[in-house]
């Protein structure tokens, strides 16, 4: 059975997170320079058998898509191209940031924790992947 690979698309930063073989859990698995992701996720799914990516789909509170979306759509072609056979699926992101924040509230980080925006984006992205997998039990 695959994994599920979730990315939190930054211009800067690349929060990525994955499920175990099972699709149970969602766990953290990294935070990469934006630049680097698409050679960092090819290799991930060289070395792991993953059957499905979900990329956070940013939107306004109106629905919309956010001004993001001019550099999430072309990440996800350069994606689909280096990994074909893989289905990519988007799912809203509303509110992960301040999801994550909360997390690390009420986990009891310190601020200066609280500040590492790599950790954020990881959070998120395992609040994304967290959400796709409860969308389809």
């Amino acid at each position: 059975m695959g994994r599920i690979l979730a990315i939190d698309y930054g211009q800067k930063r690349v929060g990525l997170a994955v499920t175990d073989p099972l699709k149970i859990i969602a766990n953290s698995l990294d935070t990469v320079p934006a630049h680097e992701v698409l050679a960092y996720v090819v290799n991930y799914v060289a070395r792991e058998d993953v059957e499905k990516i979900v990329v956070g789909l940013p939107k306004q509170m109106n629905g919309t898509d956010s001004q993001s979306m001019q550099y999430i759509e072309p990440f996800v072609k350069k994606l689909k191209a280096a990994l074909p056979t893989i289905e990519l699926i988007y799912v809203d992101e509303r509110f992960t940031s301040v999801l994550a924040h909360q997390t690390m509230l009420d986990g009891g980080l310190k601020k200066k924790d609280r500040q590492n925006k790599g950790l954020v984006d990881r959070i998120s992205a395992t609040i994304i992947l967290q959400t796709y997998l409860e969308s389809i039990r």
